[in-house]
């Protein structure tokens, strides 16, 4: 039987790749919606592939699961800031995936395709902006800080310089991907069929 640490390792590194490559394609919505899209457009060829999804999907069900069974396991010997700010920080992003996996197949269930315009709905409607902007940029400053903190466990010296850095990256990310999601950076228009889903708060 593999340990839960072992195995929480081997689908966070296969999940951090992925992910990175995520936010990596919503910056490139920085340069536009077409940048986005076609960015997207490349990578699907490869994570939509019916192996690579299911291994993904696999994965992320493996990491939430080892990571809430060993955030609870050690809450009595967890000491110092790092363990505490890993331990929370993948507390969060294991929240996120599973209300975003969700989110995201109930969208394809639904016939929409899930892009920008899905990422951005929520903020562009009121209130449900109050939930998305922080949800988001927590997410993404949240998968930095926890990559943060796994690289400078595995490397020993300077952890507070490795953790500093990483986490200074992910804010810096998750301020750009909220402001442009939003409309910060250019105007977005968001289609009805991505809006319907907030009809009933739409006056």
């Amino acid at each position: 039987m593999i340990a839960p640490r072992r195995l929480h390792r081997a689908a966070g590194a296969v999940l951090a790749v992925f992910l990175v490559m995520h936010v990596a394609n919503h910056l490139a919505a920085l340069a536009g919606v077409e940048s986005h899209i076609r960015f997207m457009d490349a990578a699907r060829r490869v994570y939509r592939q019916p192996v690579v999804e299911a291994v993904l999907l696999l994965c992320v069900v493996l990491q939430a699961a080892s990571g809430l069974r060993m955030l609870w396991a050690g809450r009595q010997r967890r000491r110092g800031v790092l363990p505490w700010l890993q331990a929370g920080s993948g507390a969060y992003v294991a929240l996120f995936l599973a209300i975003h996996v969700v989110a995201v197949l109930a969208g394809r269930a639904g016939g929409l395709d899930t892009n920008f315009y899905f990422a951005a709905a929520g903020l562009h409607v009121w209130p449900f902006v109050l939930f998305f902007a922080p949800y988001y940029f927590l997410a993404v400053a949240a998968l930095f800080v926890h990559i943060g903190c796994a690289l400078a466990r595995r490397v020993g010296g300077r952890a507070d310089v490795i953790v500093t850095l990483s986490t200074g990256i992910g804010i810096i990310a998750a301020v750009l991907i909220v402001t442009v999601l939003a409309g910060g950076v250019y105007r977005v228009a968001i289609p009805q069929e991505y809006l319907k889903t907030f009809a009933g708060t739409i006056r």
